[in-house]
């Protein structure tokens, strides 16, 4: 059975800030500290973490939400993609971001953790 989560964070920059640095490649690599590619555009791709994500983009809304199908070089070939949907709203120290994902194939590693150890933390570090 897939596997679905809500992971929350506080990042110390603008919900406008986040948005356009996660629909540019180089602002996203800048926020994350790994390579990325990105078109920006709703129904385009999109590639993080070297080329480890990939991804289309379902829904982009600026400046409070992002949806995209997502899928690591770990899924089997097969395996359908999963979906994230990412909810910026302003926050007395910055935004709370909400990231939901849907949708994960079984034996998948733990990407509730990753979403903090690899976005979450080291946006907290890029914009503190």
């Amino acid at each position: 059975m897939p596997v679905s989560f809500e992971r929350v964070g506080i990042v110390p920059a603008s919900p406008q800030t986040i948005y356009d640095h996660w629909i540019d490649g180089d602002g996203h690599a800048a926020m994350t500290g790994a390579a990325a590619s990105s078109s920006g555009q709703e129904g385009g791709s999109f590639t993080a973490w070297d080329g480890f994500i990939s991804g289309t983009y379902t829904a982009l809304q600026r400046p409070g939400r992002l949806a995209f199908r997502w899928r690591t070089t770990a899924f089997a070939a097969d395996a359908p993609d999963s979906e994230v949907e990412v909810l910026l709203a302003p926050h007395a120290d910055g935004t709370e971001v909400t990231i939901r994902h849907r949708g994960i194939p079984d034996g998948q590693p733990d990407y509730h953790q990753g979403w903090f150890d690899h976005y979450l933390g080291p946006m907290q570090k890029h914009w503190g």
